[in-house]
């Protein structure tokens, strides 16, 4: 038992590959939040950058979606922050009791934890959300400035919508053609898959077929919900027909030619024209109500309002003034699973403690002034997106030092009382998150973790199903986004 667990930490911490557009994210969220933070600086007011950071971190949200999707979710998203924003600033000038808010903070994490999960929102998913609103709930504030600290959030909030929708002018079919060149790629895999077996006389690894099944049926679900058809995805659709017959059929399947599909897709080139050959034909499921989302999620809502709320106390009983971070790693941890929850557990303090010590090495350069404070953290910003794809830790060890020095955009702090609390923080919301989710566990989303797997012939129908997009994946299946 003692061997296995330094081979279970290993296993959580390995890096995997990088996303295929690692970048995006990461110049977007750049390109969302300097500008708002550089015009602070001109006039002085760096003091007012939360409230335009919490417009800004919606730039976050939706990069793998049709852009027609898009521009819904991240209309959304940015009401979903600014309603966890007013909230939380309501709540911040009629009380200044740390017992009060840190309730009020724990209703709200566990609020935005199961409309995230029930809409199926995606990476980031709520953590963003939570980390706003449980900052928010320890800044001073009166009632007669809430309306114009909105109005910042949603001024940073609109540009973050044009940031996100702006590379759909160069390339207005480019996530439709990414699901498509992986689902493509997924297949030829595949099917090389099953001949090195059947070559072998060896049992097929199911591991080929499912990812293979769940990149079509996303592909799919990209195109239903792209909008209206076009010639490009009329052709993407049949690209995706072929992908049906190779895993249908991966004996008569030619992978190189898949591949070469694939490559076909990248940049703007035009779309491979193939025969319409579909073996099936998806059509948008209907979606059940938001409220029939809600129901089941019951326990979920009361295990995060729990480990939240108690992580918060204990961080107040051992002296932390402003324990929002303790509340925000316990709603961090929660996935589909207690063994999910507990690896993002090890995954927050690996990275939260190695990310402290990056900001120690930072804020001598980051206390020189303003200017120097937001390229920090725009450079943080970037790292923390182009990192965390490859691993949870690994962004956040940029996502520490960036929520440490948005602290300080009201003034700066004495640095080792940050690392401190940071780190006691840190410790305090991943226990106390872990013994909630043990005191409330969620057994029938679990079993429908382990059962989730299949063949490609029992999921190449799933595109009847409403099958999440890569982007709409929860924070359980992918380590994408940036989670402060």
């Amino acid at each position: 038992m003692s061997s296995r667990i330094p081979l279970e930490v290993a296993r959580v911490l390995r890096l995997g590959r990088p996303p295929e557009i690692w970048f995006k994210p990461a110049l977007s969220v750049v390109a969302a939040v300097a500008p708002p933070n550089l015009t602070l600086v001109a006039l002085d007011r760096l003091d007012l950058a939360m409230y335009t950071m919490a417009g800004s971190l919606c730039a976050l949200y939706a990069h793998n979606r049709p852009y027609a999707a898009r521009a819904r979710t991240l209309a959304w998203v940015l009401l979903g922050m600014l309603g966890g924003l007013a909230a939380a600033l309501l709540a911040a000038s009629l009380t200044g009791n740390a017992v009060v808010l840190v309730t009020v903070g724990a209703v709200l994490a566990a609020v935005q934890k199961v409309l995230c999960d029930a809409t199926r929102i995606g990476p980031p998913g709520n953590v963003i959300l939570t980390f706003v609103s449980s900052a928010a709930l320890f800044v001073p504030q009166t009632l007669a400035e809430i309306p114009g600290h909105l109005a910042l959030g949603a001024a940073a909030g609109a540009w973050a919508w044009l940031v996100g929708m702006a590379p759909g002018l160069l390339r207005p079919h480019g996530p439709e053609r990414r699901a498509t060149a992986a689902a493509l790629r997924a297949a030829a895999a595949y099917t090389e898959s099953v001949r090195e077996h059947t070559r072998a006389h060896a049992e097929h690894d199911h591991t080929d077929s499912a990812n293979a099944a769940t990149a079509l049926a996303a592909a799919r679900q990209a195109l239903l919900g792209a909008g209206r058809a076009t010639d490009a995805r009329r052709a993407l659709g049949r690209l995706l027909g072929r992908a049906e017959i190779a895993l249908a059929a991966p004996a008569d399947a030619d992978p190189d030619l898949l591949r070469a599909w694939a490559r076909d897709l990248r940049g703007t080139r035009p779309v491979p024209l193939v025969d319409d050959l579909t073996l099936l034909r998806g059509e948008p499921a209907p979606r059940d109500p938001l409220w029939a989302r809600v129901r089941p999620l019951g326990r979920l809502a009361v295990r995060t309002a729990l480990g939240c709320a108690f992580a918060g106390y204990a961080s107040l009983a051992l002296g932390v003034g402003r324990p929002y971070w303790a509340l925000v790693t316990a709603a961090s941890l929660y996935q589909a699973s207690l063994t999910l929850t507990w690896g993002r557990g090890v995954q927050r303090v690996v990275g939260n403690l190695l990310g402290v010590l990056l900001f120690a090495a930072l804020v001598p350069l980051a206390h020189t002034g303003g200017l120097a404070l937001v390229l920090c953290c725009a450079a943080l910003n970037f790292g923390a997106e182009a990192l965390i794809g490859r691993n949870y830790w690994l962004g956040s060890v940029c996502v520490t030092p960036m929520a440490l020095l948005i602290t300080e955009f009201a003034g700066f702090q004495d640095p080792g009382r940050l690392i401190g609390e940071r780190v006691l923080d840190t410790i305090v919301g991943a226990l106390v998150g872990l013994l909630a989710a043990l005191a409330v566990p969620d057994r029938a989303r679990a079993r429908v973790v382990r059962s989730g797997r299949g063949t490609p012939r029992t999921l190449a129908g799933a595109e009847h199903r409403e099958v999440p997009h890569p982007d709409q994946r929860t924070q359980s299946d992918t380590t994408e986004g940036v989670r402060p």
